[in-house]
Order: C-alpha cells, then sequence, then structure tokens
C-alpha cells in the first residue's frame, strides 16, 4: 500500500454509526477524520427481532451523510461493518439492500466473534507494544466482547449478548434508576457472562482494557468529577452508582462529563460494567483508544500485504481442522478460477469473486469430515455456521451456498441463482468438481467457456471426448441439470 492512501472504516452499531477517516503511512494510520452519529438502531429491533422503519430510516440518513464524505474512496479503500443489531434483525436484507445503495459500499454483517479479532486489533495497534497479557472488554449497545491475548494476537475472543441499549430498554424502563434496578441488571448480567471466568480466567492476565461507548463514557464522566484520569476504578464505579440511584432518573441526573447522547443508554452500560468488575475482582480498568473501527481499518493494510489477509490463514486451518484433501481442494480451485476468468470481466470486483470462489473450492470436501453420504449440506452447514476470522456472514453464506451447490440437483440455490455472479461461480465450480473427479488436473485449458445473457455454452476441441469418455459423459448430465434452471447450459463436446 502506498504511503498518503486514504482509509476509511465505518462501524454500524447498535447505539451509534461511526466513520474513521485514516491516512497510511509506513504501517501506520494519522487520523483525518473522525465522524459519531447517534442512531440508536438497537431501540428499534423488537421482541420478534424486526427492526422498524424508523430506525432503518434513521440508519439510512446518517449513511447518506458519509456517502458524501466518502465520495471518490474506492471500494479497496473503505470497510463497513455492521454488528449485532443486524445480526439480529430479520428484515435486515431490506435495510441493507438500501444502506449499501445509498454508501456506495458493501456493508459486512460481522459475526460476534469476528467483532471481537477486530476490536482486539484496533485496541492493540493504538496501545504500545508490549508483552503484556491483556483483557479486553468492549460493551456496546446489544453485545459485549472481551478478549484475552499478547501483543497484537488475541488468544481467546467470545461475545456475549447484552449491552447499554438492551440492559437499558430492559431494566431501566423509562429511564428510572433504584437499587433494586441495578440489582437486578448487575445478577442478569453476571448470568449471561457466568462462564467467561472460565474462558478469561484473571490469572491469565494482567491489565484489564476497556473499548469503545460505556467504557470511554463512564471515565470520562469520573475524569470530570475529581476521580483519576484515564481509569475506572472499582470505588469510582460503586460512586457513580450511587450518584445515579440518587438522582432517581435519566432526566434528573447531573453529572459533569455524562453527554446527552449516552444518558438514555448509561444505566445499562454502568451495570454491565460493574458486573464485569465483580465477576472477575478487577480493581482498575484501563480506557483503550482503539475499537472496532481502528481494527476494521488495519485489516485493510493487511489484505493489501501477501500472507497478510486473515481470511486466508482461516481457510487454510479450515482446511486442515476439517481433514481437508488439500491437493484436491487445490485442483478444483486452479480450475473453477481458470474457468471464471473466461465468463467474468477483468475487474476489482470479479477479481474478489474469484477469490471467494477459489475459497470455496478448497473448502468444497469440508463436509466429508462428518460423512461421505450428503457431504455438500454438511459442508454448507460448517461454513454457515463457524467462526472464521476475516470473513462476514455474507461471505461464509455465499461459500456455503456455493458448497451446497456443487453437485447435485440445482433446485434448492433458486433464490442465489437470481444473482448473475453467483451462477458465474456456482457454473465454474460444478464443471471443475466433475472434471477433477480421478483426483487428478485435468486437461481443461483447452475447454472454452462463454458467456452471454442467461446462457453459458461450453466447447472442446476435437477429439477431447474420446480422450476423456467419462468427463464427457459427466458434462453431458450437467447440461441436463442445469436446463431445470432459468439459465441455460450448452456444450459442444468434441
Amino acid at each position: 500500500m502506498q504511503n498518503g492512501t486514504l482509509l476509511a472504516a465505518i462501524d454500524l452499531g447498535s447505539n451509534s454509526f461511526r466513520l474513521e477517516i485514516g491516512r497510511y503511512h509506513s504501517g501506520h494510520i494519522e487520523r483525518i477524520e473522525y465522524l459519531k452519529e447517534t442512531v440508536r438502531q438497537g431501540n428499534g429491533l423488537d421482541e420478534e427481532k424486526v427492526l422498524s422503519q424508523a430506525a432503518m430510516e434513521r440508519g439510512w440518513e446518517c449513511l447518506a451523510r458519509f456517502a458524501e464524505r466518502l465520495h471518490g474512496f474506492k471500494k479497496q479503500q473503505v470497510r463497513a461493518v455492521a454488528t449485532q443489531t443486524l445480526r439480529e434483525a430479520k428484515n435486515r436484507d431490506e435495510f441493507l439492500r438500501k444502506a449499501q445503495a445509498i454508501l456506495g459500499f458493501t456493508i459486512e454483517v460481522v459475526s460476534g466473534y469476528e467483532e471481537a479479532r477486530l476490536i482486539y486489533q484496533g485496541v492493540s495497534r493504538l496501545l504500545p507494544h508490549s508483552d503484556e497479557r491483556r483483557l479486553v472488554v468492549d460493551i456496546g449497545g446489544r453485545s459485549t466482547e472481551m478478549i484475552l491475548g499478547e501483543g497484537y494476537r488475541a488468544r481467546t475472543m467470545e461475545s456475549y449478548h447484552l449491552g447499554s441499549v438492551a440492559w437499558s430498554t430492559r431494566y431501566f424502563p423509562r429511564g428510572q434508576f433504584s437499587a433494586a434496578a441495578f440489582k437486578t441488571a448487575e445478577v442478569a448480567a453476571k448470568a449471561v457472562i457466568d462462564d467467561a471466568l472460565d474462558k478469561f480466567p484473571p490469572s491469565e492476565w494482567t491489565v484489564a482494557y476497556g473499548s469503545s461507548g460505556t467504557v470511554n463514557a463512564v471515565a470520562d464522566i469520573l475524569g470530570a468529577n475529581g476521580w483519576a484520569t484515564g481509569v475506572i476504578t472499582r470505588s469510582g464505579l460503586d460512586w457513580l452508582v450511587d450518584r445515579m440511584i440518587k438522582s432517581g432518573s435519566t432526566d434528573q441526573i447531573r453529572l459533569e462529563g455524562l453527554k446527552d447522547d449516552r444518558r438514555p443508554v448509561i444505566g445499562g452500560g454502568v451495570s454491565v460494567l460493574r458486573a464485569i468488575f465483580d465477576l472477575f475482582g478487577i480493581e482498575q480498568m484501563l480506557p483503550a483508544q482503539g475499537a472496532l473501527r481502528h481494527g476494521a481499518l488495519y485489516d485493510l493494510i493487511d489484505r493489501e500485504t501477501d500472507g497478510g489477509d486473515v481470511r486466508e490463514r482461516t481457510v487454510l486451518w479450515l482446511a486442515n481442522h476439517f481433514s481437508v484433501d488439500e491437493a484436491q481442494g487445490q485442483r478444483v480451485s486452479d480450475v473453477s478460477t481458470a474457468l471464471f476468468y473466461q465468463i467474468a470481466a477483468q475487474d476489482a470486483q470479479n477479481e474478489r469473486y474469484s477469490q471467494k470462489l477459489a475459497w470455496a473450492a478448497r473448502l468444497h470436501e469440508i463436509g466429508t469430515h462428518i460423512s461421505h453420504e450428503r457431504s455438500h449440506h454438511h459442508g454448507a452447514y460448517i461454513l454457515d455456521n463457524v467462526d472464521a476470522r476475516g470473513f462476514s456472514l455474507l461471505e461464509l453464506h455465499r461459500m456455503s451456498q456455493l458448497v451446497l451447490g456443487q453437485r447435485g440437483k440445482l433446485r434448492k440455490l433458486e433464490e442465489s441463482l437470481q444473482d448473475e455472479l453467483f451462477a458465474k461461480q456456482l457454473m465454474a465450480l460444478r464443471l471443475a468438481v466433475l472434471l477433477c473427479h480421478a483426483r487428478q488436473l485435468p486437461e481443461h485449458q483447452s475447454i472454452k467457456l462463454s458467456y452471454k445473457p442467461r446462457a453459458f455454452k461450453l466447447s472442446t476441441n476435437p477429439g477431447w471426448a474420446r480422450r476423456y469418455p467419462q468427463s464427457a459423459w459427466l458434462l453431458g448430465e450437467e447440461v441436463l441439470a442445469w436446463q431445470k434452471t432459468v439459465w441455460k447450459f450448452t456444450a459442444d463436446i468434441r
């Protein structure tokens, strides 16, 4: 990556949307601009997990303003990440379709595990490098992430379903504070994160850091009211809770350092934070400057570095963990991407789709770890449910659908096949799987695959069918399979 390149990260959180713009220089990022808007999407999620129209409108309006600032940025310069609210929302596709059209960039809904990884990456990059063992806590609007790590390496990560917005709505309705409400909220929080003591035992870390909204808000309040700056202590946290209880409500509380946008969710955030202090026996926590958006920025740098893309390392790990035949995966990857290049325009977008096709091809036999029978179904299930570093939920689902569709009837992919690029990827993968049926690299250079709207055509050199009769027969069967879809496939096999 060239020095001076501008990079941008967008964090679509449950409480706020944030835009961070930085300039790359020799492995570091210098902040250029930071924008934050309180959107409160998490408040718009009802009991049926449906996002309200008003909440979607607030999100779209914010992204329109961000889009204006990002005018002129290229796709590889921007990463937009959505978290818990959109992970939960049943109608997230409706929101995302319009949101991406407004923003002009892809929005990745990431798993809690991937969110935790990005948070740690952001926190560690903005801390002085040291060998200290860190516990990093990020209390968001609807989820709380915990990470155990050293240096730039996250060792253990977890995401829990509790946060400032969710706990404020549930335990402090109408913004009312009481000792009983705090006790109930803290007991409920401890019940959710109870297994965290086993995953993040105090013996495994020496310093506790807090990232993002709640922790920084509490640190600001304590610092403005005479407590030590740059640290949250147990006694300071107890003092804050006492002041909130005495005030009686969010409307009545008067505290230096408490910003208006944090006021409606401060009760839930503080109750979760104090539960974490109690559960782990924490005496003090240091607010960290880094956050998810910074991790997303540094991830953009890694993706431009040879061997730096964490998704490549994840594919290697998955192949090893599920005992995939890596040689066969690589053969299918080589053939499928070669065929895809013949039918897809050579631009940056299709380069990304080619890479994802290659990853799916390398993992196409992942399901055989469970059973050879219906292995493509098992493989799709694994990819839809695995915690995979670096991948968004949509990327994993697209790969799962390719693995599911690598063989067999195509009716099960009727909806996905409405997407032209997916159809091209799937055609290339299915042809590669059947051409590599002998588990050897086939003679595929003479095979020509062409495309025109809604139609694929394959042709071979004369004599090819005589030399490879089994492959020729399989290609004939493939032509029949595509006849039951909206796509036309013909083969001139000679």
